[in-house]
C-alpha cells in the first residue's frame, strides 16, 4: 500500500477513536518486508478497550466478485473477523476495496495474517467464465427426450411439486405458523444451492432434535432385528463420521463427504417433492436429493412426505454399500431419455425395491427398503406378518410390480422380495433392456457426464476402456492363484460372460416362482392410531394412487 493508502487507514482508525501503529521493522534487511506489508495493506493497532487487532485493505475485481472466496481464506485459517467494510476505489467506477479488522493478540497471529495476504495477492479472485463441458454427446438422436448430460446440469432440475409453506390441509404442521416458517427457510436454503457448493450446516432447534431423537431410538431397536446386513454394517461408520446419535441431527455435508469416500454417491439438498424424472436423473449421476427439514413434532412417527428422518435413517446406510449404490444408479441411468410410460414403470420398480424391498439372508427375511426402515409401525407390521405367515410376500417379477398399487399415506397392499440384492439388480437390468430408446447411456465418473452410446465407434471406445480393466482383473487373478490358489478363474470368467448375456432376466431364472396368493382381505391402511407410513421421495401421479 502506498503512502496515501497508509493515510487512509490512519484516518479511518482516527475517526473510530482507535490508536494505531505500523508494525516496527528494526533491521535494514527487513526493509523489503516492510515494503511488502505496505503494499499488502496490513496494520496492527490497539483498540480503545486495549484489544490488539489487525487492519487489512485489499482490492477486488468488478462487482465485488471474489469477496466470498477471499473471506473463505481467512475462515480456513480460523481467523476471527470482527469488522468488514467496502468502498469504491478512488478514481474507479466498479473497482472495490475491502477493509477488514481481525483479532490478533500475538506476533504469531500477525504472521498468519501476513501469510493470508500473501495468498490473496497470489491468486485470482476475479469472476470466472462458466466451466465448459465437453459436448461429445451434443449430436443426440432425433426426437430424444432431453436429460442432463453433466452433473452440474442438475441445477436445472430442481423444480419441486410441493415447496416451503405449501402444505396440505391434513398435514400435521398445516396450522402451525412457526413450523410453516421453518419449512420456508429449508425450502429457500435448498433452492439457492448450486452444484460444487458446500451444503449449508443447519442449526436445528431443540424441538427438532428431540423429535429426531425419539424416532432414532425406536428405529434402532427394530433395525438390529430386521435390517439387512449391508444396512447394519455401515451404521457404525455413520455414527463415527457423521454424528448419528439421539441428541444430534446429522449435517448433510458430513454425510456427503462420507458417501463420496465410500461409493462416490453425493447428497444434494432439495426443497420438496421432485418430479419422478428429475429425481431418477439425479441417481444416474450418483446424486441423491435429500431434504433437510424434519416432520412436525406433534406426530413424530408419521409424515405424509419425505423428511430428513426418512432419508437419513432409511436411505443413507445403504448408499454406503457399493452393490446397492450401483443398483440405485442403474435405475437412474435407465430413466434417461425414457418415455413417460417407462418412467412410470421405473417408479414402480424403485418404489417396491429401494423403498419397500425385502431379501433373504440365509433362512430369514430382511429389509432393505428405506420406506420400511424409516417407519417403525410399518416395519413391525410387515415383519410380524412375515414371521406369522399372515402377510404374503411376492417374488419380484415385472408383471406384478407394474400392476401393484403404490400407497402413499397407508401401508402397502403388496410387498416384494428377492433371494439376494443381486437379483434385484438383475431385475432392473432386464427392465433397462426393454426400454424403447435407440441408444444406451453410460456414466463417466472421471468427467461426471453421461455418454450416449448410439453408434459403433462409441461402443468400441467403451470396450477399449473395459478391456483395460479386465487386464487388471486377469493380472490380479493370476497373482492370487499363484499365491494361494483360492480363486477359480472359471468362476470369474463365467461371471463376466453372463454380463454379456442379453437374454431377459425372467427367462434366465432356473427356479420356478412359488409366490403365495395375495390376501385380498389384507388391510388397506394401518391400524387405528398407528398410521406411520413414510412417503416416497417420488410423487406418484394421482391416477396411479
Amino acid at each position: 500500500m502506498n503512502t496515501s493508502g497508509k493515510g487512509l487507514v490512519a484516518l479511518y482508525l482516527h475517526k473510530r477513536g482507535e490508536q494505531w501503529m505500523v508494525q516496527q521493522i528494526k533491521d535494514n534487511e527487513e526493509e523489503q518486508k516492510l515494503a511488502s506489508l505496505k503494499q499488502g495493506g496490513i496494520y496492527h493497532f490497539r483498540s480503545t478497550n486495549g484489544v490488539f487487532k489487525t487492519a487489512v485493505i485489499f482490492p477486488l475485481h468488478k462487482r465485488m466478485a471474489g469477496l466470498s472466496k477471499a473471506l473463505r481464506v481467512f475462515e480456513d485459517k480460523n481467523m476471527n473477523l470482527v469488522h468488514i467494510e467496502s468502498r469504491l476505489a478512488k478514481g474507479t467506477k466498479d473497482q472495490y476495496e475491502i477493509y477488514l479488522e481481525i483479532d490478533s493478540e500475538t506476533s504469531k497471529d500477525w504472521n498468519h495474517i501476513q501469510q493470508v495476504i500473501d495468498t490473496l495477492r497470489g491468486i485470482d479472485l476475479g469472476p470466472r467464465d462458466v466451466e465448459p463441458v465437453w459436448k461429445r454427446n451434443s449430436f443426440d438422436c432425433v426426437d430424444m427426450i432431453s436429460f442432463p448430460k453433466a452433473i452440474g446440469e442438475l441445477d436445472n432440475c430442481q423444480k419441486v411439486l410441493v415447496y416451503g409453506t405449501d402444505l396440505d390441509a391434513d398435514h400435521p404442521g398445516f396450522k402451525d405458523p412457526v413450523y410453516r416458517k421453518r419449512r420456508q427457510f429449508f425450502g429457500d436454503l435448498a433452492m439457492i444451492f448450486k452444484y460444487g457448493q458446500q451444503i449449508p450446516r443447519v442449526k436445528y432447534t431443540t424441538v427438532e432434535i428431540e423429535t429426531w431423537g425419539r424416532i432414532l431410538k425406536k428405529l434402532r431397536e427394530l433395525h438390529i432385528k430386521y435390517a439387512c446386513k449391508q444396512f447394519l454394517d455401515n451404521w457404525s461408520e455413520l455414527e463415527q463420521f457423521c454424528g448419528y446419535r439421539e441428541d444430534n441431527i446429522p449435517q448433510l455435508e458430513d454425510i456427503n463427504r462420507y458417501l463420496r469416500s465410500k461409493t462416490g454417491f453425493q447428497i444434494r439438498p432439495v426443497a420438496g417433492y421432485l418430479s419422478p424424472r428429475a429425481f431418477l436423473a439425479g441417481l444416474a449421476f450418483r446424486v441423491f436429493h435429500c431434504t433437510q427439514y424434519i416432520r412436525h413434532s406433534s406426530d413424530p412417527f408419521y409424515t405424509p412426505e419425505p423428511d430428513c428422518c426418512h432419508e437419513l435413517l432409511g436411505h443413507m446406510p445403504l448408499f454406503a454399500d457399493a452393490n446397492f449404490a450401483q443398483f440405485s444408479q442403474e435405475i437412474g441411468l435407465t430413466s434417461l431419455g425414457a418415455s413417460e410410460e417407462e418412467i412410470a414403470k421405473l417408479v414402480s420398480c424403485y418404489f417396491f425395491t429401494v423403498e419397500f424391498g425385502l431379501c433373504r439372508e440365509g433362512d430369514e427375511m430382511k429389509v432393505y427398503g428405506a420406506g420400511l426402515l424409516s417407519s417403525a409401525a410399518e416395519l413391525q407390521y410387515v415383519m410380524s406378518g412375515v414371521e406369522s405367515g399372515q402377510l404374503p410376500l411376492l417374488e419380484l417379477k415385472s408383471d406384478a410390480v407394474f400392476t401393484a398399487e403404490m400407497m402413499v399415506t397407508t401401508y402397502q397392499k403388496q410387498y416384494f422380495f428377492t433371494e439376494t440384492m443381486d437379483n434385484a439388480k438383475e431385475f432392473v437390468r432386464d427392465i433397462a433392456n426393454g426400454v424403447n430408446r435407440p441408444f444406451s447411456v453410460r456414466y463417466n465418473p472421471y468427467t461426471q457426464t453421461i455418454e450416449v452410446l448410439n453408434n459403433s465407434d462409441k461402443i468400441l471406445d467403451m470396450a477399449k476402456e473395459l478391456r483395460g480393466d479386465l487386464c487388471i482383473v486377469a493380472n490380479a487373478l493370476k497373482k492370487v492363484q499363484e499365491r494361494d490358489g483360492e480363486i477359480d478363474p472359471d468362476i470369474i470368467a463365467n461371471f463376466l460372460t453372463a454380463g454379456l448375456d442379453i437374454t431377459p432376466y425372467g427367462s434366465r431364472c432356473t427356479t420356478p416362482v412359488h409366490s403365495p396368493p395375495l390376501d385380498t382381505n389384507s388391510p388397506d391402511s394401518s391400524p387405528a392410531g398407528e398410521q406411520t407410513h413414510t412417503a416416497n421421495q417420488l410423487r406418484v401421479p394421482s391416477a396411479q394412487r
